[in-house]
């Protein structure tokens, strides 16, 4: 029985909690066996991976749901079948001609894109991955828009565990190992993780959604001309975008060599920064995704459906949540992230920019919620628009201000905020001319915003004066956090906030 719009964000949440807590876990061990370099050069691979996926999986992920919970709010379970069968023959050919390209070509990515010949061996261990990844994928949004979110939940649970054992296993058995081999060991952990992931979800979508359900279907050229419709703008989207973050972590390190840094040290910080210090600060980003995954099919259901009043509210409210958690979640971070960094990866360099980056995260957030929003109401080609403009914005401001004397790192920093920034306004405006959707200042900043200035604020003076008192760093952020975290709902509460919050729920009950 399809769950509410309430219950699947909270189930998803929770979800998403624990797999940020195993995924960072695995991260801080993963960190402590192989080192800075390693993890730079896994880095420098990830991004590989988020670009085969575009070529060849996102734009029929995205469809597979938004088409099959428009097909499913009008009575047509036989359309919604449909779409998934055919964005997964769509996504085998895409992949094919991937693969068939990306494989031979392997070594020149690898020596004159990602500038690293090392990561040879993880591009072509990343090929079975992707496919794996992309069935996984198709399959698990078919329940998100069928409004059943268990399987899927299920299957995410057992999916972080997996993959943290067999990456961490591989390693165990087989290190010391080149970093070349090292990363490759890392990759392989994921294949097997992907593995149980694809089956298990190819088996539970045949088991519950899979049979030939009632309804008229859909004509298949139709039905390819509406995929196509979805999938080509979101993949020219994400690839360009993954295209622009691959060539932004390919700059990073070839930057800091040019000012001056050997390729070992610059390898290391840009492992710190993109393995340590932005896996902390996204933590709080678990509501975010779990939201984003409910809200995009009752989004297009509620568009199907002609009711642009319930696409204000549920976007009204996805903005609202959003902001009150990230908020704060930014606030307190930005104060406690270098201690955290500190002593869970045993790096001393980890947590720096902890402040403008946690502005970053929140920023990148909001922008984020929006591009679900567009994407619930169809408007694919103005979310591609602006993650083209944003994504050059970040690549040219990288590249300029990391080329001045003594500026390294902080350049990015900056690229990123520009850009976030710019990406929240374009995104705004399109959304306000497409529903109407009005903002709303105190509720969605202003209440919010202060109340977590309050409790980062207090934070930032209380966690010097317990480590003055003999107290380590890792307990007096754990302290601060809760602190913080009774300070802004005090805050909150002070202003009317959560009293309003509670009432509405009650009257939509």
């Amino acid at each position: 029985m399809p769950m509410s719009a309430l219950q699947s964000t909270v189930l998803l949440t929770a979800v998403s909690l624990f797999s940020q807590a195993v995924g960072f876990v695995y991260r801080v061990f993963l960190s402590r066996m192989v080192g800075p370099e390693v993890m730079g050069l896994y880095q420098l691979v990830l991004p590989v991976s988020s670009v085969l996926m575009s070529l060849t999986a996102v734009g029929f992920t995205v469809a597979c749901s938004n088409l099959s919970a428009r097909y499913r709010a009008t009575g047509n379970f036989r359309a919604a079948a449909q779409t998934v069968r055919t964005c997964v023959a769509g996504f085998l050919c895409a992949f094919g001609a991937v693969a068939l390209i990306a494989a031979p070509l392997s070594d020149a990515i690898s020596v004159h894109l990602l500038g690293d010949a090392r990561s040879r061996l993880g591009i072509l261990l990343l090929l079975p991955c992707v496919l794996l990844t992309g069935l996984e994928n198709i399959h698990k949004h078919s329940f998100y828009g069928a409004g059943n979110v268990r399987p899927p939940a299920f299957t995410e649970v057992c999916e972080q565990v997996i993959r943290a054992g067999a990456v961490l296993g591989l390693l165990w058995v087989f290190l010391p190992q080149n970093p070349e081999r090292t990363v490759g060991l890392i990759v392989c952990g994921m294949i097997l993780c992907e593995i149980f992931s694809a089956v298990t979800l190819t088996l539970l979508y045949r088991r519950f959604l899979g049979k030939r359900p009632a309804g008229e279907g859909v004509d298949r050229r139709v039905l390819r001309r509406n995929i196509l419709h979805i999938a080509v703008p979101i993949g020219w989207t994400a690839l360009l975008g993954n295209l622009m973050g691959c060539a932004t972590s390919v700059v990073i390190p070839q930057r800091l060599v040019r000012a001056g840094q050997d390729v070992s040290s610059a390898m290391s910080q840009f492992g710190v920064m993109c393995g340590m210090t932005m896996p902390l600060l996204t933590l709080p980003t678990a509501f975010i995704s779990a939201m984003g995954l409910v809200l995009l099919p009752r989004l297009a259901q509620s568009a199907a459906l002609g009711r642009a009043d319930l696409c204000r509210e549920r976007a009204d409210r996805a903005i609202t949540a959003a902001a009150w958690l990230i908020l704060p979640s930014a606030a307190l971070l930005s104060v406690l992230a270098p201690p955290l960094a500190r002593v869970l990866f045993r790096e001393e360099s980890a947590g720096q920019f902890a402040l403008p980056l946690a502005v970053g995260v929140a920023l990148s957030c909001l922008e984020a919620v929006l591009a679900v929003c567009l994407n619930g109401l169809g408007k694919q080609t103005a979310t591609a628009r602006h993650g083209l403009i944003c994504g050059a914005v970040q690549l040219f401001l990288t590249w300029q201000r990391m080329g001045v004397p003594g500026v390294g790192l902080r350049g990015y920093v900056e690229a990123l905020l520009i850009s976030t920034v710019l990406g929240v306004a374009l995104h705004w405006t399109a959304l306000h001319r497409a529903i109407g959707l009005k903002a709303r200042p105190f509720p969605w900043l202003v209440a919010p915003g202060l109340s977590a200035l309050l409790a980062g604020l207090c934070v930032n003076l209380l966690f010097p004066t317990l480590t003055r008192t003999g107290l380590g760093e890792g307990a007096a952020s754990l302290v601060c956090l809760l602190f913080g975290a009774v300070l802004y709902l005090s805050g909150m509460t002070a202003q009317g906030m959560l009293g309003t919050a509670s009432a509405s729920a009650k009257v939509r009950s």
